[in-house]
């Protein structure tokens, strides 16, 4: 009676094991609709199954057990729970490979303990053990595996795979496993071995990728925040152009005592400073703008430094939904290469940049176009660097416009290379600015 008793628990417990760690690895949220369906489905599984074993007996039901209970919830999972079809199947074979630990469990229990009700006890208290083990350490990075790319799904649904079907081929459908063939016994060792090196392989290659891009989203970090400290020195810059303007008045009696005493050199002198350092701290307008402004005239300053026509045209609102980081990080880096690359030009007639940046249709539109020496690689779309450490400008670009649904488009010809923006933009200032043409 007690073994009969212990059976049938191991009989359900087996099932809402199976059904309750596919579940966890198939990711599916642990809503309170979720787990009716969940359990509604468990529970028709378990009257189906019951029904099977009734009328068919336990060999049969066990020979259908793929149709009966893993078809239907790799179905539930991809059509009802809309979950990736590898996901799915990948979750099913892997909880049905998590059952052989419990299986184990109870049959050294039941060979300790000369009793087959030891087996089911210690069977059904492995099940729980083993359950509240996969949920807490195991689900996740299960989880995290699956989503990350398919063939991640399938390296983790592999070794289930074979195991599900070596397991139904040898012990349920035949018996050739329980008959010593050679083949059989050395399948899942040797399947385990193969699979052990495709995984450290995988594995290796995955973590470069990863190690990569978290390099790349650091140096896209650190272009940020140096876009961002330009764009504080430039405001810096601004604020002393009002105080200087705020003090014009001192200035100006300054002036005046030096004209009443007749000191004309003095005069002079004096002037030909202060027309330096407002020259120094005055950004020119280029447009309505006021960002636009300040990092157009501080790179206007460096291509004058560096032998470098570069011409403006902006047509810019004073206000852009942008923020004032990415918009630094836009404008800097697309002016920084173009004048780095124009500078390089041996003939000083050919180093030259234009910079064109207006709203059309609720899109920012930015281009520069700039002379360059020697050749441009170009991989993916985007531009080279023979540089260790370099290229992070361009990338910086394109991750703005991918995360505003933009567009980038680089392009060489005829020694001239040109960057084309696009970001679209929602709910623009109306005012448009007075665009100007500026050379220097």
């Amino acid at each position: 009676m007690l073994e009969t008793a212990a059976g049938l628990i191991r009989f359900a417990s087996s099932l809402v094991f199976g059904v309750a760690v596919s579940v966890l690895f198939a990711g599916i949220s642990p809503e309170r609709k979720n787990r009716i369906v969940v359990v509604s489905v468990c529970i028709v599984l378990l009257i189906s199954q019951s029904a099977f074993w009734w009328f068919l007996g336990i060999e049969m039901t066990s020979k259908l057990y793929p149709l009966i209970i893993h078809v239907p919830m790799i179905l539930l999972f991809s059509l009802y729970f809309k979950r990736p079809w590898l996901i799915s199947v990948a979750s099913v074979l892997s909880a049905y490979l998590c059952c052989q630990a419990p299986r184990w469990v109870g049959f050294l229990a039941g060979a300790a303990f000369g009793a087959r009700v030891a087996d089911h006890i210690f069977y059904i208290s492995a099940v729980f053990l083993s359950y509240y083990f996969l949920k807490r350490y195991v689900a996740a990075s299960i989880r995290e595996l699956m989503e990350q790319s398919v063939p991640s799904r399938i390296l983790l649904g592999a070794v289930p795979f074979f195991y599900y079907a070596f397991d139904y081929v040898t012990t349920i459908y035949t018996d050739v496993l329980y008959q010593g063939t050679k083949w059989a016994v050395q399948f899942m060792p040797s399947t385990v071995s193969v699979f052990y090196f495709v995984f450290v392989i995988l594995y290796y290659a995955e973590t470069q990728k990863q190690s990569a891009a978290r390099r790349e989203r650091d140096m896209l970090t650190a272009q940020l925040q140096l876009a961002k400290t330009e764009f504080s020195t430039l405001r810096r810059l601004q604020e002393c152009t009002g105080v200087y303007r705020h003090d014009m008045r001192h200035h100006f009696a300054f002036l005046q005592s030096m004209a009443a005493s007749g000191n004309l050199e003095g005069i002079q002198e004096y002037l030909k400073t202060a027309q330096s350092d407002i020259d120094t701290i005055t950004p020119v307008r280029f447009c309505e703008n006021e960002t636009a402004n300040l990092i157009l005239s501080a790179f206007s300053n460096k291509a004058t430094q560096t032998g470098v026509i570069l011409s403006v045209d902006a047509k810019l609102p004073a206000s852009i939904p942008l923020s004032d980081t990415e918009f630094c990080s836009l404008l800097s880096n697309s002016l920084e290469n173009s004048i780095t690359a124009a500078a390089s030009c041996s003939d000083p007639q050919t180093k030259t940049v234009a910079f064109k940046a207006q709203i059309h249709k609720n899109k920012l539109l930015v281009s520069t176009d700039n002379s360059y020496a020697g050749e441009i690689r170009m991989k993916a779309g985007l531009p080279q660097s023979a540089l260790e450490g370099h290229g992070y400008g361009t990338r910086s670009i394109v991750s703005i416009a991918e995360e505003h649904g933009g567009q980038v488009i680089f392009s060489a010809e005829d020694g001239v290379f040109r960057v084309k923006i696009m970001l679209p933009l929602q709910e623009l200032n109306s005012q448009r600015g007075n665009g100007n043409y500026h050379s220097s």
